[in-house]
Parts: structure tokens; sequence; C-alpha cells
């Protein structure tokens, strides 16, 4: 059956590579920040279901299609993607002095059968503290702007200050690999 992935996300179609899927991919368009809830696996579920419910009105065959949400939780403060230069430096600033969690929601639908499963997936990663140069160099390279929370696992940069992954690595990365592959067999 055909998979389509509804996340433009580098990340989500590289792990989705490595299963060895092939698919497609579609965006939602949804305006994330209307969809708010204090608990965090409350959130990502809704915002993982509200993409898959904007995208299915646009697929006219049986299909697989995988949604996913994600956000980081630091001392109970839900984080999502920086809106500018204070705040992802104060993000990284703050990941040296105590672990953060990864929550990530999954939600595959089967076009067909109209069946949708949702499960919420946490990891937890100890850094290393970043230096003042280390911040400054990695907000000018931009990419924090687009991770939730304001920081990735992936790349020399980054590994270099993880000391510890508690979970998936790959969930950590947006899509849990187990998970995606158990909720799509579970409603194939």
């Amino acid at each position: 059956m055909k998979i389509i992935l509804g996340s433009q996300s580098i990340y989500r179609k590289k792990i989705l590579e490595e299963m060895g899927f092939d698919f497609e991919v579609m965006v939602s368009g949804i305006d994330e920040k209307a969809i708010r809830f204090k608990d965090p696996k409350e959130l990502v579920a809704a915002l993982a279901k509200a993409k898959a419910d904007a995208i299915k009105p646009n697929i006219f065959e049986e299909a697989i299609l995988i949604t996913s949400d994600q956000v980081v939780v630091w001392e109970k403060e839900i984080r999502e993607k920086p809106e500018n230069e204070e705040e992802a430096r104060r993000f990284l600033k703050s990941y040296g002095s105590s672990p953060v969690e990864t929550v990530t929601a999954v939600a595959v639908s089967n076009l067909a059968t109209g069946e949708t499963r949702i499960e919420v997936d946490i990891a937890k990663i100890y850094f290393s503290p970043f230096s003042e140069n280390e911040i400054s160099d990695i907000i000018a390279d931009g990419e924090v702007f687009c991770l939730a929370g304001g920081f990735s696992i992936d790349g020399e940069r980054w590994e270099g200050h993880v000391q510890r992954v508690e979970g998936a690595r790959d969930s950590v990365m947006g899509l849990p690999k187990e998970v995606t592959k158990r909720l799509i067999e579970e409603v194939i």
C-alpha cells in the first residue's frame, strides 16, 4: 500500500528512508499555534491528529498516512521551535543544567479502512553545557529555528555534548521507528 508522510521534516524523511519505505510527502499547512494543551502528550497527539485530518481530504487513493509532532519539555516547560535568537540562546544555555525530554506523537491512518492509531513516545537527553561561542555558532547556522526545543542530537556539534539518551535516538529525531512500524502493522 502507498505510504504518505505528512511532514516536511528532513529528519522524519531520513528515518522513513532508513526503515526502507518508499513514500510521498504531503504537508498539512495547519496553524499549529492554534492548538494548545498544557499537557505535552495531549498537545502532540492533538497536533499529529490535526495534521492527518488536514491532509486526508487531499488523498484520493488507498494509502497509509503517517503524521507526527514533537515538543520538548525542560523542567515542565513545553518548548517548541525557538521564535528568535534570545529564546534559542536561553534554551541552549539551560540544557547543560538538567535533562530535556522529547515528547513525540505518531499518528498512522489507513485511508482505506479509516482506522487511525496514535501513540506518544518520550526520550530523555542529558547534555553537557554549551559554551557561549558554541551557542553563537549554533544560532548563526540557523538550524535551531527549525527544531523543537532548538536542538538536535544528530551531527558533530551536537553529539559532542550528548552525555546520555534514555529512549530511542530516532524518537529524539522526530519519528520513533519501533512505534511507527508497530502502528503501521496495527492499521493494515
